[in-house]
């Protein structure tokens, strides 16, 4: 992680664009040049961000992906910026759009909710647990893969995730009714034959129990 001074900061984000910001700051912007800053910011004394900061674990996240072959963001630089008590990811995003934002363009697209299944059979057979998942933080790149985004919150693991994860991680995924309605509504069954395809820790009936 590099020191950031003051300054240099300021000529980083000057003329940036905020995408995201709460009650303590920004939270991402997209630089001049088209790419990103995400700052992160330790929300509690005592935590485990003391030891290792978000801005580190996005970045190793980043690196375990593109190690086993997900699409995501490309980490230029971590930051520690201690005039704001802030650490910053610069990163190049991935292109594409989320699928959240293709809700209404793809409404009907079995082929797309059954290669999204396809998608988290496949990072749970690499051993990633993504805590994080749901619609907004999937991206359909423009070459037709899906990546992930926003990727402080994940775990990796050596081996296939057991089915505890698994189960658990369809519950995270399936917290947004918005989200639930695209990939379930209406009994429609691409999403799990999808993910059934790519997979054969869980049976069909184990996942709708999951999530009824």
């Amino acid at each position: 992680m590099q020191p950031l001074d003051h300054a240099r900061y300021l000529d980083l984000v000057q003329g940036a664009e905020v995408l995201e910001a709460d009650g303590t700051g920004d939270k991402v912007l997209r630089l001049s040049d088209g790419s990103m800053l995400k700052l992160f910011r330790r929300k509690r004394l005592i935590s485990s961000a003391a030891w290792y900061p978000y801005a580190s674990r996005f970045a190793d996240n980043c690196l375990t992906l593109a190690q086993r072959a997900v699409p995501c963001p490309q980490v230029r630089s971590v930051f520690r910026i201690a005039e704001i008590k802030r650490d910053a990811v610069h990163y190049t995003p991935l292109a594409g759009q989320t699928l959240r934002q293709l809700l209404g363009s793809a409404g009907t697209d079995d082929e797309l909710r059954r290669q999204l299944g396809r998608f988290i059979a496949g990072l749970h057979e690499k051993g990633i647990y993504f805590r994080s998942a749901h619609l907004g933080n999937v991206v359909l790149t423009p070459d037709s893969e899906l990546g992930l985004i926003d990727i402080a919150d994940m775990k990796t693991f050596r081996q296939p995730l057991r089915k505890s994860l698994r189960l658990r991680n369809f519950k995270h995924m399936l917290r947004y009714a918005e989200d639930r309605q695209w990939l379930l509504g209406e009994d429609n069954p691409a999403f799990f034959q999808g993910y059934l395809s790519a997979q054969s820790q869980c049976s069909e009936a184990e996942l709708k129990l999951a999530i009824a």
